[in-house]
């Protein structure tokens, strides 16, 4: 029987660009597949009606239920610990695997990991939140040694809304990024058309792109034993080995 394996994806509700854009990653993957479960999110902000959005049980249910579909990994493909804090996922990644014996993973954890193999000291953000919520996001990755050099964000707080952004807006946007000439430049959000961006403005800026739904796959890729060598056209994270 041919080797297959299935990635389980934990989904934002009103996210619209996550399950497209993660099925042609892997279409061309031989055995791999990728599999949804949804919860409710609708709207980012700081509020406590936000946060609670982000509760543990409401994405234990949809873990429970990709479980059921044989899954070799679940992620989390969602940013919610970039405000929350890491320690929200970490405990979330521990719970999902304590409870299902299926390794676990998120796009924040992804993105944290990536920083630390490419020695990124000092990065850009571009978002599509609103600014209270992107400075959130900002004193968090300081406190944990990275500092943020340049920032973007696109001043929304609908979730739905996060994908009407369009291809040309955030281009310009990594491009202003890149003038400050940072390690790297992180897109913090799987509901922004951002990844199919990476590879042309890698090649422009000649700088690292670690766009959050790209950094989900390639961990998740990866916690399955899958070999990423040979896989291109998302930029130069998938040449990142730990």
């Amino acid at each position: 029987m041919a080797t297959r394996i299935r990635l389980g994806m934990l989904t934002p509700s009103c996210n619209t660009v996550l399950e497209p854009t993660t099925s042609a990653m892997v279409a061309t993957l031989p055995g791999v597949t990728a599999h949804f479960g949804r919860f409710r999110v609708r709207e980012i902000n700081l509020t406590r009606c936000s946060d609670e959005q982000f509760e543990q049980e409401p994405m234990l249910e949809a873990a429970r239920l990709l479980a059921d579909a044989r899954v070799d990994v679940i992620a989390w493909n969602g940013t919610s610990a970039s405000w929350l804090g890491f320690d929200t996922d970490e405990r979330l990644c521990r719970r999902i695997t304590d409870e299902t014996g299926i390794a676990a993973t998120s796009s924040v954890l992804a993105i944290n990991e990536l920083l630390g193999v490419n020695r990124v000291e000092r990065f850009g953000l571009l978002s599509p939140y609103l600014g209270s919520v992107q400075q959130r996001i900002i004193d968090n990755y300081a406190r944990a040694g990275w500092s943020c050099v340049a920032e973007r964000h696109l001043g929304s707080d609908d979730g739905f809304e996060f994908a009407e952004f369009t291809e040309d807006e955030l281009r310009a946007a990594l491009r202003e990024l890149a003038v400050a000439r940072p390690d790297a430049v992180a897109t913090m959000c799987t509901n922004m058309r951002s990844a199919a961006l990476v590879e042309d403005v890698e090649r422009e800026t000649s700088i690292p792109i670690i766009d959050s739904l790209t950094a989900v796959v390639w961990k998740s890729l990866q916690l399955a034993g899958f070999d990423l060598r040979g896989f291109r056209g998302w930029g130069r994270l998938f040449s990142a080995r730990t």
